[in-house]
């Protein structure tokens, strides 16, 4: 199992029953895969979609079943589509359970940085301030770490998606919980000590006296 699948399935282990969710662009979407058995999730796209599903298999593409990142989906039953005014409406207007989201930062504060590099060529923000600030739950979905830089940083240097605290961040090596006092360490990646996650990671952490590791389908 790779870093990517690993924080996809955790996350997974976040839903319930019965949520509303939307999936961001890149990892985020990979989470729709590992939906636990039994458990019926709508996710939605911004681009105007609820009820998608995983990719569907090689050939069997629909080029009008596409997320938001442009990656072709399935379609459930009882799936329906309908326009960005709709789509902004569930999002904007309180009705998101969660949403995933990938991260470029977050810092002490758990405020989320995920839209803008400042000098590279972007199409927009798309809708990730919406939803950080529509959603009832917030969880990043992120590495660790890019090109040997933490990513969980002390303040932010990326312009931020949101003033908003997120709920949760989950990485490859653990997952962090932003609090009032702090970014405290819940879980620990499987085979990866607290002292590792310490190391890596640039902004402090709360940690408790017992963190123990991540358990989920498939992973012990």
């Amino acid at each position: 199992m790779d870093a990517k699948e690993l924080i996809a399935r955790r996350v997974a282990q976040e839903l319930r029953d019965g949520m509303l969710v939307n999936l961001g662009i890149g990892l985020p979407t990979t989470v729709s895969r590992y939906v636990p058995a039994g458990m019926l999730i709508a996710f939605q796209s911004e681009n105007g979609i609820v009820g998608f599903g995983a990719a569907p298999p090689d050939g069997m593409e629909d080029p009008n079943l596409t997320d938001a990142g442009g990656g072709y989906i399935s379609a459930l039953p009882g799936a329906f589509a309908f326009d960005s005014a709709v789509s902004f409406m569930l999002i904007r207007g309180g009705h998101l359970d969660m949403t995933v989201l990938g991260g470029l930062q977050v810092d002490a504060k758990g405020r989320l940085a995920n839209w803008m590099v400042p000098g590279k060529l972007v199409p927009g923000m798309g809708g990730a301030m919406d939803l950080v600030a529509g959603a009832r739950r917030v969880v990043v979905a992120m590495q660790h770490a890019a090109k040997g830089e933490s990513k969980i940083v002390p303040a932010l240097t990326l312009p931020p998606t949101a003033a908003r605290r997120v709920d949760l961040i989950v990485t490859d090596l653990a997952v962090i919980a932003p609090t009032e006092a702090g970014l405290e360490l819940r879980e620990r990646a499987p085979g990866v000590s607290v002292e590792e996650v310490v190391a890596a990671t640039a902004a402090p952490l709360i940690v408790p006296p017992e963190v123990p590791a991540m358990r989920f389908a498939g992973i012990m």
